[in-house]
């Protein structure tokens, strides 16, 4: 996930489970010692961690008695885990295409719906909610600019002009797979494709398209805090990232400006695994956790679109406005799909990979 409202220096809390094993190795020294029941959740870290904490780690642990762990992993180190049959994490807190691909391999308990306290299965988005997937939040890749070396009647407004180097000049930056995923559907539009054709997408194409592009860019990007820092040094006056990322620095006074059209939007979602050591205390999590006010109180920190349609009605309009995933922003959208990215990841790997040693 691309986590929101990342920028400054922010204490990072998180606890890292440094081994596969450790944690576990004497289990019942270690809960007697903890002594309240808990509950491991998959936490990208940092501010999206801090975030989370407020909004609903603490609040649930001060309604259950149940205290949340939140624990670093990746989509690679979650496959492990479950390969291994030694599953450490309770709640899998991460993007739709990798929790599918852990939906495929069995991995997932079925979400207790019929047992919810807090939530309401109705009040969540349709589109997202599967038997084992319960919605977190919509975030999107979204055009930025400088407004200083791109004044608003002079500027990009779609993917075609974005590729226009003739016409806008100047450094751009743009993601590495190691980040998320290359700007493909970007790619793909800026050389005339339809977005409502873009999927399945053409990989070769998008290649070419993106080799258009390439004397441009500055640098294809691995990280969100690079994207973020890049366009606060000036070393790009254009550039695509995630839309929480581009706030932070907009809030923090950089004149820097997001550009909706034709943004791309993924989804985060929630799972639980089903060999979860503490399997009812991630069941009452995903529940407590899917509540409108709970979702409202860190979607509108992170400017993301929260999975349950009636926190909207809970965040003020400007706030709203902000954020992917709305109804409002329907008509600007390219919403991914993960089916197709999990579907091709082997295969974009290779081609991506190819392509950067050209």
């Amino acid at each position: 996930m691309a986590s929101g409202k990342l920028g400054g220096t922010v204490t990072n809390r998180r606890r890292v489970l440094a081994t596969g094993t450790a944690l576990f190795a004497t289990p019942f020294l270690w809960r007697t010692a903890r002594a309240a029941e808990q509950v491991f959740v998959k936490n990208a870290g940092g501010a999206y961690e801090d975030v989370m904490r407020k909004a609903v780690y603490d609040p649930f642990t001060k309604t259950t008695g149940i205290e949340v762990v939140p624990v670093a992993a990746s989509s690679g180190k979650l496959l492990a885990m479950f390969r291994s049959k030694n599953v450490e994490v309770d709640v899998i807190d991460i993007a739709t295409g990798p929790l599918l691909s852990l939906e495929r391999l069995g991995a997932l308990a079925p979400i207790a719906y019929d047992k919810w306290q807090w939530g309401r299965r109705a009040e969540l988005n349709p589109e997202l909610t599967t038997e084992f997937r319960t919605p977190n939040y919509y975030f999107a890749q979204v055009m930025v600019y400088s407004k200083t070396l791109y004044p608003t009647d002079n500027r990009p407004r779609n993917w075609p002009e974005f590729w226009d180097l003739a016409k806008f000049p100047g450094p751009r930056m743009s993601p590495d797979l190691a980040f998320n995923q290359p700007d493909f559907e970007f790619a793909l539009i800026a050389d005339g494709v339809p977005k409502d054709k873009l999927y399945p997408l053409d990989i070769d194409r998008a290649l070419r398209s993106l080799t258009k592009l390439r004397p441009s860019v500055r640098k294809f990007y691995e990280t969100g805090a690079l994207s973020a820092q890049m366009l606060i040094d000036k070393e790009v006056g254009l550039g695509t990232m995630t839309n929480g990322r581009a706030q932070t620095v907009i809030d923090q006074g950089a004149p820097i400006a997001i550009d909706w059209t034709d943004h791309l939007v993924f989804s985060q979602s929630y799972g639980i695994f089903k060999d979860a050591r503490n399997l009812a205390a991630a069941q009452k999590f995903v529940d407590f956790a899917a509540q409108a006010p709970i979702q409202a109180a860190y979607a509108k920190e992170l400017r993301y679109g929260p999975g349950n349609l009636k926190a909207l009605d809970l965040i003020p309009k400007e706030i709203v406005d902000q954020m992917p995933g709305t109804p409002a922003k329907r008509s600007q959208a390219i919403f991914q799909d993960a089916i197709w990215w999990e579907d091709n990841r082997e295969k974009v790997t290779a081609a991506w990979s190819k392509w950067l040693l050209t």
